[in-house]
């Protein structure tokens, strides 16, 4: 009983002990639970920086972007067009006179020899204004006629008066020499003889002076002659001129080929210079070829070409270029090297391979969507993850329809994004999800 007393049941041993355990327990505890939460915040505080797109920064599906990688392969420096054929030569038909159509003699699409009547204009007021001038031409060619019926009557009579007075001083010499030897003689006075010397030097002086008067007039004449004769040479100009008038109301062919967009009715007005068609080269025929003005600098005349029409090959070669840009594109014309190809018409249209270049390799992208709207001057280039582009300043140079080449800025291995730019030129960095 007394052992037992001492005993307390409650009380359990080792209590100070138990305690200090306890105590390092939470504290270790609250240790890792403090730094369990750190971590999670941390984690948290990871995945919100990633998930939450920085500044300048898109985020797109990775399956709505298309990816390339840059290579560098053999680049075919090419453009294919599509061109229409076209006569190598037309000459346009107008007309060169005003009026109303009376009669169209040939029909669109015939074909025609230069200076065949295609059709005949009336016009009445050109009528009359003809005939008045012809009127005045005349008469005025007619006081010019008389001028010179005038000068070739003044010339005959200064010949007729030489001639007469030559007659006459031989006249007075032959009885001047008959009177000398009756003078020997005696039966013929000095005075006689006086005025018979006297008569002789009048007709000497008289037929000097107009043989001097003659070479004077000649002169002069020689030079009114001329004048005279360039009047009329005008006149007579002028005239024909004022008659071909009335010929140009016939529309004619200026050159031989096919004749189109020729649409004359009887009735239809036409002033001078209008065009009422065109004459086509037959047999001769070249290309039209629309191009982008990216490639204006890049095509010349000279560089060659190959059409294809029906299966076949035909070589082709730049004639001209035509500068003019217009809704960006500029033309260009192709002629045939050597004979074109039976069967042509106008408008047909023809696929075309137009060669820029040397084959040759170079660090090449696909050519797509993505240049239109960065024309080439930047590109979006995936990091080594593939979870996030970042754009990036380049410079491409030629281009073909299928590649582009990588002037500078980005190396082989890369990867691009080549699918559309549309609405992406505000971002910097891209995040593909």
């Amino acid at each position: 009983m007394t052992s037992s007393s001492h005993i307390h049941p409650l009380r359990p041993p080792n209590d100070g002990m138990d305690r200090a355990v306890d105590a390092r327990s939470a504290r270790r505890r609250r240790l890792t639970l403090a730094a369990g939460g750190a971590a999670l915040l941390a984690a948290i505080v990871a995945v919100a920086v990633w998930l939450l797109p920085s500044a300048g920064a898109l985020t797109l599906k990775r399956g709505d972007v298309e990816i390339a990688e840059v290579r560098r392969e053999p680049f075919q420096d090419y453009l294919p067009l599509r061109a229409e054929v076209a006569p190598l030569v037309s000459v346009y038909v107008t007309a060169v006179s005003g009026g109303q159509v009376e009669q169209v003699i040939a029909q669109d699409g015939a074909r025609v020899q230069a200076g065949a009547a295609l059709a005949r204009l009336a016009n009445p007021q050109l009528q009359l204004d003809v005939t008045a001038r012809e009127a005045e031409i005349a008469a005025r060619l007619g006081d010019v006629n008389a001028q010179q019926l005038a000068l070739q009557r003044a010339r005959a009579d200064r010949e007729q008066q030489i001639d007469d007075t030559g007659y006459n001083l031989l006249k007075a010499r032959r009885e001047l020499e008959r009177r000398e030897t009756l003078h020997a003689a005696g039966f013929v006075s000095d005075a006689a003889m006086k005025t018979l010397t006297d008569e002789v030097a009048y007709h000497e002086a008289k037929l000097a002076s107009l043989k001097q008067g003659q070479a004077e007039e000649r002169t002069i004449g020689a030079a009114q002659q001329a004048q005279i004769r360039q009047m009329s040479d005008r006149l007579n100009s002028n005239l024909r001129v004022v008659q071909s008038s009335l010929g140009a109301l016939t529309v004619q062919a200026p050159a031989t080929g096919r004749l189109t967009n020729f649409t004359l009715q009887p009735g239809q007005s036409l002033k001078a210079g209008d065009a009422v068609g065109q004459v086509d080269s037959e047999g001769a025929y070249k290309l039209v070829a629309e191009i982008d003005e990216f490639y204006l600098n890049r095509v010349a005349p000279g560089q060659t070409a190959a059409a294809e029409l029906g299966g076949r090959q035909l070589p082709m070669r730049i004639l001209r270029v035509l500068p003019q840009v217009t809704a960006g594109r500029f033309r260009a014309e192709l002629g045939f090297i050597g004979e074109p190809p039976p069967g042509l018409r106008r408008g047909q249209s023809l696929d075309l391979r137009l060669t820029l270049g040397d084959t040759r390799p170079a660090l090449v992208l696909p050519n797509g969507a993505w240049l239109e709207a960065s024309g080439g001057a930047f590109a979006f280039v995936l990091e080594p993850g593939g979870r996030r582009a970042e754009r990036r300043t380049i410079a491409v140079g030629r281009r073909n329809p299928l590649q582009v080449e990588v002037a500078r800025g980005l190396r082989p291995g890369e990867r691009v994004i080549v699918s559309s730019y549309a609405g992406l030129e505000p971002y910097k960095h891209l995040l593909l999800r």
